[in-house]
């Protein structure tokens, strides 16, 4: 209970990604630690429920403090590289010694209102970001889709999941393999900012990209090879 308590305190692995410390010096801090209930934990932090454990499952696997930094200055090195992207937000996350980054497109960039056709920035900005991500495939992608409250859950749930996708097989078009992506579609059920105004309805339609190290980094962490 406490390593989830201390990682909540970090305040943002989700709101500003613990700028206070990088990711390689935070790897040692947690790397120490294991479970799956810390994996749980970054669901839980991430999505409000557990069903959203999905995208911490690998971080649920308990590895060691200097395997923990390891990933961490992998993912440091990585972040540091995305934030050259255009339209897109960066923020690193880390639990159990294990680094994640998120990427997140604005949906009003990469769609048209009630549209899930990519536009024209839109695959530039995808394709730029398959780039980036191309010297990195020891990781998972998982592609979450957001709108805002308008309309029927039913219509956003659909909306959401066809942005998700879109986003997925674009990246997979780009070479990404798609044994490592995942997309799916979360309505308007985590919003970042209030539905009550127009700027905060424009926040909440998003697209986010969630990297995660997988198992091969894990192994190459654990026998000191990850480089």
């Amino acid at each position: 209970m406490k390593k989830i308590i201390a990682f909540a305190l970090c305040g943002a692995v989700i709101l500003s990604g613990c700028s206070s410390m990088n990711n390689s010096k935070k790897g040692t801090l947690f790397g120490a630690g294991g479970g799956a209930i810390a994996g749980a934990a970054l669901g839980y932090l991430i999505g409000g429920d557990l069903k959203s454990a999905a995208i911490g499952a690998t971080a649920g696997t308990a590895v060691g403090a200097t395997s923990g930094a390891l990933i961490g200055k992998k993912m440091d090195k990585k972040a540091a590289e995305l934030e050259a992207l255009k339209a897109a937000k960066v923020e690193t996350m880390e639990i159990n010694g294990l680094q994640a980054i998120r990427v997140t497109f604005d949906g009003g960039i990469l769609f048209a209102t009630n549209s899930s056709t990519l536009s024209a920035e839109a695959k530039t900005a995808l394709t730029n970001f398959a780039n980036t991500m191309a010297d990195l495939p020891e990781t998972d992608i998982t592609i979450w889709g957001h709108t805002d409250n308008t309309g029927t859950a039913a219509v956003n749930q659909r909306i959401s999941k066809q942005r998700a996708a879109a986003v997925e097989s674009y990246l997979a078009g780009c070479g990404m393999a798609k044994s490592r992506l995942v997309a799916e579609g979360k309505s308007f059920d985590l919003p970042i900012a209030s539905n009550d105004t127009a700027e905060g309805r424009a926040q909440n339609r998003r697209v986010e990209v969630y990297i995660t190290a997988n198992e091969a980094m894990i192994a190459a962490a654990e026998a000191g090879t990850l480089k």
